[in-house]
């Protein structure tokens, strides 16, 4: 059993929760049973997995599927999963993954996504993603400026859909939507001074729906890059709405027009 914070093992995992060092080992965390139960799930291979004696009593199956799987298993204490983990009170288990080895990758001609802009809050993406999965978007991506989506409150917040849903980062915003424009996929941007509301769009034909940042939305170039705009309506003082809501409001939207035929405010 590892005991000791100077462990050479221990030390490299816990500069893990920087994301310069993620980039640097290429590696990320993934932290909590769930996670873990959704890494195994699809197949996404763990490189080292650190557990408690606890957890290894509570999650005898688990334990032995993370045993069979994972390149490397290692008992800790407590006090060294603790410093491994980020979260206040860790429930037992982290593991090491690899980056690069998405389970999915993102569709070339996609019927329906979110294409998300200077995103920050690693809450905000993992909820997003959540959101995205939920709803039926068959993939997110992400201008290379936004939250590092393997931040492990991302992969937290996701509730494990990150799993599921396809996730890129796009360097190149305007050519990559003048590619999807010239596949008659249509680039919608969320807009508080749109003239038309989200619900008087018509969505009927493949879309990718363009998000912005938390606190300055999009940037005036990406939403002259879009088909065409809309806004969700305020009905009282509130300056925005979270962005995964945002999202769920559209998202359903599209699922609604296209499950009944009726768009356009039909």
């Amino acid at each position: 059993m590892l005991t000791s914070l100077q462990n050479p093992l221990v030390k490299q995992l816990r500069k893990l929760q920087q994301a310069k060092e993620r980039q640097h080992q290429q590696q990320f965390l993934l932290e909590g049973t769930h996670l873990i139960q959704e890494a195994l799930a699809v197949g996404y291979p763990l490189q080292t997995v650190c557990h408690t004696e606890d957890w290894q009593a509570r999650y005898p199956d688990l334990w032995q599927q993370v045993s069979q799987q994972a390149a490397r298993v290692e008992p800790v204490s407590p006090a060294v999963l603790a410093a491994i983990a980020t979260t206040v009170h860790p429930d037992g288990v982290v593991a090491v993954a690899s980056l690069g080895q998405r389970p999915l990758p993102v569709p070339t001609r996609p019927k329906l996504g979110l294409l998300v802009d200077r995103l920050q809050d690693p809450g905000n993406l993992g909820s997003l993603i959540r959101t995205g999965g939920a709803a039926g978007a068959e993939g997110i991506w992400l201008s290379p400026d936004s939250v590092d989506p393997h931040h492990p409150k991302v992969l937290r917040a996701s509730a494990g859909q990150w799993f599921r849903l396809p996730l890129s980062v796009v360097s190149d915003w305007r050519s990559a939507i003048g590619d999807w424009q010239a596949q008659g996929i249509q680039i919608v941007a969320t807009c508080p001074t749109a003239s038309l509301t989200y619900w008087q769009a018509d969505f009927r034909s493949p879309t990718l729906i363009l998000l912005g940042n938390e606190g300055a939305g999009l940037s005036a170039d990406l939403v002259a890059l879009a088909d065409r705009q809309v806004q969700i309506p305020h009905f009282g003082p509130v300056e925005s709405l979270n962005v995964a809501i945002v999202a769920a409001l559209m998202l359903y939207e599209v699922q609604r027009q296209r499950q009944s035929g009726v768009g356009d405010g039909g």
